[in-house]
């Protein structure tokens, strides 16, 4: 039984589990003892992601062309731009009508305010915009990597490989060869927590179908229905985009996307995804370690494809519940800002919500309705972080083909002639 499928299973089972939980009380203790299991899968994920970025980054930039480097980053970086103008646009012109239909129930949207409470008295505090931009260039490397603060590690990593793949060959090679072995290592390390990932998932998924039940109903369980299908339709117009500017094949690349997927789908965290969509894009897609290296850990870092289309779906929400209007040229100018925030998102679940204060004060939208979105955004910022995983994927498959790094022959990834190996 391939991963995938042992993946998904566990899903199932941990969801099917935990409803039946939910009905019978005295099972509840069961909760208790299963989730622990899902928290120690998780951190052993996240174990890995500061020295694999590192390593990958490393690997990818100092041992391979400064000027091919260049163009795979700066390839990426142009399709991050077009992924996330084209999420906005479509969110724009899509949602309105979806969600004009909604009919509020006042007892329901005074319960989901007192529990949004404490969702916003829990939430951490962002810093402001300009301390992020100063941010990016960590004054101490070495505590952006203990405090798990990706993007500052990701920009002093490419700084350094840059300047390491200007270094003379035998100063360099030495460098790059300890890192190549880290980063060899850690994808074995990988391959064994990949390997328990079914009880991982069940771990994850029991508690949450426990101690949801069948809650969600009427008019906010539409809203969830809306925001989800949103981004199913987003998640399927993605491998398109990957058969036929990637020139790899579909079946390929779905079975190469869906163990991230499922993790994704678990963990509602791109960052914690990144282990097994390394392992899928180099062994079952063929991407070379170049492109794998550079372009992933880029995009869980700053790449939100998905975020324009929930976070506008659902500001649109939180409009009709205080009676806002908001006309066509508002709406548009709402996804656009949205989009230009998602790149300002952490990578942690809900957390593009976390940004959002802005453009509510912005258009005379209640901050407190951030605090709505984050009672309601369990079950949709998992179809969020399956999203943003695809649309990694699938800039990774289309810059390798753009840059020259990989081509797809019969079903296959393969380098072409003249480029350089690792």
């Amino acid at each position: 039984m391939s991963l995938t499928v042992r993946v998904f299973a566990g899903l199932i089972v941990g969801l099917l589990a935990g409803l039946v939980i939910s009905g019978v009380p005295s099972l509840e203790p069961v909760v208790a003892w299963v989730e622990p299991i899902g928290t120690l899968w998780v951190n052993a994920i996240r174990m890995t992601v500061v020295p694999l970025v590192v390593a990958l980054l490393i690997a990818g930039i100092a041992g391979s062309r400064s000027r091919a480097a260049g163009r795979i980053g700066g390839g990426a970086l142009l399709m991050f731009a077009v992924l996330i103008a084209c999420s906005s646009l479509f969110t724009a012109l899509a949602s309105p009508p979806l969600l004009s239909v909604i009919e509020l129930d006042e007892t329901a949207v005074a319960s989901l305010r007192e529990s949004a409470a404490g969702a916003i008295a829990g939430a951490a505090e962002l810093p402001p915009f300009s301390e992020w931009i100063t941010g990016l260039v960590p004054a101490n490397p070495i505590r952006a990597a203990a405090d798990g603060a990706i993007l500052p590690l990701v920009v002093f990593t490419a700084i350094f490989a840059f300047a390491l793949a200007r270094l003379p060959s035998g100063s360099r090679e030495p460098v790059l060869k300890f890192f190549e072995a880290v980063r060899e290592a850690m994808l074995v390390l990988v391959g064994w927590i990949l390997a328990v990932a079914p009880v991982g998932v069940f771990g994850l998924v029991l508690p949450i179908a426990a101690r949801l039940g069948a809650e969600f109903a009427g008019a906010l369980g539409y809203v969830v229905l809306v925001i989800c299908g949103l981004l199913v339709i987003s998640i399927l117009a993605l491998y398109p985009v990957a058969v036929i500017g990637g020139g790899v094949p579909l079946r390929r690349f779905a079975a190469a996307c869906a163990p991230a997927q499922a993790v994704a789908f678990s963990t509602r965290s791109s960052l914690a995804s990144l282990p097994p969509m390394i392992e899928e894009a180099e062994r079952t897609l063929g991407l070379p370690p170049r492109v794998t290296g550079l372009v992933l850990p880029l995009a869980v870092s700053i790449f939100k494809f998905s975020s324009p289309i929930a976070r506008t779906a659902e500001t649109l929400f939180v409009a009709t519940l205080y009676g806002i209007a908001l006309g066509p040229a508002e709406i548009l100018l709402l996804a656009g800002a949205i989009g230009l925030l998602s790149f300002y998102s952490p990578g942690i679940p809900s957390g593009g919500l976390f940004v959002m204060a802005p453009v509510y004060v912005a258009f005379g939208l209640p901050v407190e309705g951030i605090g709505l979105l984050l009672a309601l955004d369990l079950i949709p910022d998992m179809f969020i972080t399956v999203s943003n995983v695809t649309a990694d994927m699938t800039v990774a498959v289309v810059v390798a083909r753009r840059s020259g790094e990989a081509r797809i022959e019969g079903g296959a990834a393969s380098l072409p002639a003249t480029a350089s190996t690792v």
